[in-house]
C-alpha cells in the first residue's frame, strides 16, 4: 500500500467517517477544515483515491461536495477578460506580470474566497456534509492557499479538506508544489 493510500485510509477516512468529524478534523470551532498533503507528482493518483474515498463515505451516509480551485481560477479570470487575451497579455508583458495580475484578480476583483464560499453546501449539515477542495495546484504560482484558509474562517461550517500538493517543512510548515518557500503559519490540521 502506497503512503498516499495508507494516509487516506488510516488517517483521513477514519476521521471523516465519524458521526461528527469536526472535533478530530480541527481544534478550532470556526475552522472545521484540514489539509491533506500529497506529493505534486501524485496528482492523478490522488484524484483516483479521492473518488474512491468519496464512494466509501457516501455509502456511509455522508454527502460529499467537491470544489475545484481550477474551476474557480477559470471563472475569476474569465470574469475579467476572455482566456485568449490572458495568453496575449502574458506573451506581451511576461509571466511575472501575469502572475501578479492574476493574484490581484483572485485577491481583489473576483475574490477566490467568495468563489469557494458560494459553492459550500446549501443548508449545510456538519454531521453529514463534507467538502473536498481539489485541484489546488492550479493556483501555482499565483495564489497561496494560506490566504484562502485564513479568509474562509467563519464561512465554513462543515468538515472540509483542502488537498494540498507540496512538501512538509517541519511539523506544520508547507512548501506549495515543493517549490515556494515554506509557510509555517498553517493552523488547520495537516494529514
Amino acid at each position: 500500500m502506497s503512503d498516499l493510500l495508507h494516509r487516506i485510509k488510516t488517517s483521513l477516512e477514519t476521521v471523516l467517517e465519524l458521526p461528527d468529524p469536526r472535533e478530530r478534523i480541527s481544534a478550532y470551532h470556526d475552522m472545521p477544515y484540514a489539509l491533506f498533503r500529497y506529493e505534486p507528482e501524485e496528482e492523478f493518483e490522488l484524484r483516483r483515491q479521492v473518488t474512491l474515498l468519496e464512494t466509501r463515505l457516501t455509502q456511509r451516509g455522508k454527502r460529499i461536495k467537491r470544489i475545484s480551485l481550477a474551476a474557480c481560477l477559470d471563472k475569476a479570470m474569465m470574469a475579467q477578460r476572455p482566456l485568449a487575451e490572458w495568453f496575449d497579455t502574458e506573451r506581451e508583458q511576461g509571466t511575472e506580470t501575469i502572475v501578479e495580475t492574476v493574484h490581484s484578480v483572485l485577491s481583489e476583483y473576483t475574490p477566490l474566497v467568495d468563489l469557494v464560499a458560494e459553492q459550500m453546501p446549501d443548508d449545510p449539515d456538519p454531521l453529514s456534509d463534507i467538502v473536498f477542495i481539489m485541484r489546488t495546484g492550479a493556483l501555482f504560482p499565483v495564489y497561496r492557499t494560506f490566504s484562502l484558509l485564513e479568509q474562509l474562517k467563519g464561512r465554513v461550517t462543515v468538515p472540509t479538506v483542502l488537498f494540498y500538493p507540496g512538501d512538509l517543512d517541519g511539523a506544520a510548515g508547507l512548501r506549495f508544489m515543493g517549490v515556494l518557500a515554506a509557510e509555517h503559519n498553517y493552523r488547520p490540521k495537516i494529514f
